[in-house]
């Protein structure tokens, strides 16, 4: 299921191509949106402990994601 995910501290391509590269292995078809504030993640989730996954490594390499 494709899940959209607001995030901090996304600012360019650089972090852009970083969440891909570090998450890439682990989750498919990751887009990242830089035309809003806050930035959005958008990526394939499987399951509840998928997506707490992809929220504990969004944190460890400093884009934690926003709670709704």
């Amino acid at each position: 299921m494709k899940k959209t995910y607001k995030a901090e501290n996304i600012s360019c391509n650089n972090c852009a191509n970083m969440i891909k590269a570090s998450l890439g292995d682990e989750f498919e078809n990751i887009e990242v949106n830089l035309n809003v504030t806050p930035k959005e993640v958008t990526l394939d989730i499987k399951d509840e402990a998928d997506e707490k996954k992809f929220k504990e490594e969004m944190a460890d390499i400093g884009f934690p994601v926003i709670n709704d």
